[in-house]
C-alpha cells in the first residue's frame, strides 16, 4: 500500500513524476535516509550516486517495531541526506528475509559499504543492528532476521548550478 509523500519531497517527486510522463504514486514506499547518523547517511546516499550501493539491508524487527511494511519489487523510494534534501528516487527489485548469519558475500558486494566485504558488512551491520536492537528492546543474535533488499537508481536530482 502506498504512504502519503511529505511534503519535503513532494516537488522532486512531482518532477520525478513529469520526467517519467505518469503517475508513479501508487508505487511510492517512503522518503528516507540510510544509516543512523548525519556522516553515514551523507556517505551512503552518494554511494548510491556513484552506482556502488545497489543494496540496503535492515532489521526486519525494525520495521515490524515501527509498524513498517516491508518494501516490495516495484517500489519507488526517494532517498534523501540527513537533512531530508533528496537525492535520488530508487526502485526496489528484490526483497529477501534471510537470518543475520546467511547474508553472504555477493549481497555484501552489492550493498557497496566500506571494501565490499563480507567481513565488514558483519562487523558495521552488527554494531548497527546492536544500536536497533537497543532501541527495540531486543538483543541481537546470529539469527535475527534481516531484510535484504536490491534496488536500482531510476533518477537523481538535478546537481544545482555552481555559482
Amino acid at each position: 500500500m502506498p504512504m502519503p509523500i511529505p511534503d519535503a519531497v513532494l516537488p522532486f517527486w512531482r518532477e520525478f513524476e513529469r520526467s517519467l510522463g505518469s503517475m508513479a504514486s501508487e508505487r511510492f514506499y517512503e522518503a528516507s535516509y540510510f544509516a543512523d547518523s548525519e556522516a553515514s547517511a551523507n556517505h551512503l546516499a552518494g554511494l548510491v550516486l556513484a552506482g556502488t550501493k545497489r543494496a540496503t539491508a535492515s532489521l526486519a524487527w525494525g520495521l515490524e517495531f515501527d509498524g513498517k511494511q516491508a518494501p516490495w519489487p516495484g517500489a519507488l523510494s526517494v532517498v534523501t541526506r540527513w537533512d531530508g534534501t533528496p537525492v535520488c528516487v530508487i526502485e526496489t527489485l528484490l526483497v529477501e528475509t534471510v537470518p543475520f548469519e546467511d547474508v553472504g558475500e555477493a549481497f555484501a558486494a552489492i550493498e557497496g559499504e566500506g571494501d565490499k566485504s563480507l567481513r565488514y558488512w558483519r562487523e558495521a551491520h552488527w554494531a548497527y543492528y546492536g544500536r536497533e536492537c537497543a532501541r527495540i528492546g531486543k538483543v541481537p543474535t546470529r539469527r535475527m532476521p534481516v531484510l535484504c533488499e536490491q534496488f536500482r537508481l531510476v533518477h537523481p536530482a538535478p546537481v544545482p548550478p555552481r555559482a
